[in-house]
């Protein structure tokens, strides 16, 4: 699908405040509230956005140690089958078949660090598990980054030429003024 900066702006604010609705946003970002729910309907229906829900900190919870995986498992049980086996473990928070020597690369969260051998040992006792190799994760610079893939999707598609009266036909003035007002409202520096 095609995103413009009007939807990398809903796309910012949304992932920012989760709970906004959706007459704040058009406020926020000087659109009205139709473009806004039209906006949102479009990046729904077309998977770019396939919730809106808040970010769950882990690590508030409890669970401050995150470590990621490289599992091989025995092959009789396939993909889905080891998939569904290692979804019993609460800790394990993503499971993603890979390519290369191993079969799935997982990301799970711990107590502390003996802990961790706890959920280890879990994955490893695993019926059809084979061999497992982790690393702590010292420090995280950032996660789950798609803000700057959805600008980057935005530039590579320019906009729709301006409607009389000097904005676009997706309600953003061609100067920048109202994305960049949008912008200031919700924390980000216009660029």
């Amino acid at each position: 699908m095609r995103i413009d900066s009007l939807d990398v702006s809903l796309i910012e604010l949304f992932t920012d405040f989760p709970g906004i609705g959706v007459m704040e946003c058009s406020k926020r970002l000087g659109v009205a509230r139709g473009t806004v729910q039209n906006r949102l309907n479009r990046l729904h229906e077309s998977g770019v956005i396939t919730r809106i829900a808040p970010h769950i900190d882990a690590a508030a919870m409890g669970y401050p140690v995150t470590a990621f995986c490289s599992l091989r498992i025995q092959q009789n049980l396939g993909h889905d089958g080891m998939a569904g086996k290692l979804a019993r473990i609460p800790e394990i928070l993503e499971l993603h078949t890979v390519s290369g020597s191993s079969d799935f690369l997982v990301k799970i969260v711990a107590r502390s660090t003996g802990d961790l051998q706890r959920v280890l040992d879990a994955i490893s006792s695993t019926e059809g598990m084979g061999r497992s190799s982790s690393s702590i994760v010292l420090a995280t610079h950032f996660e789950n980054r798609v803000i700057p893939l959805a600008r980057d999707a935005a530039l590579r598609n320019p906009e729709p030429a301006p409607e009389p009266g000097g904005r676009s036909r997706n309600g953003v003035q061609r100067n920048g003024g109202t994305l960049n007002a949008a912008r200031k409202n919700i924390g980000h520096n216009a660029q």
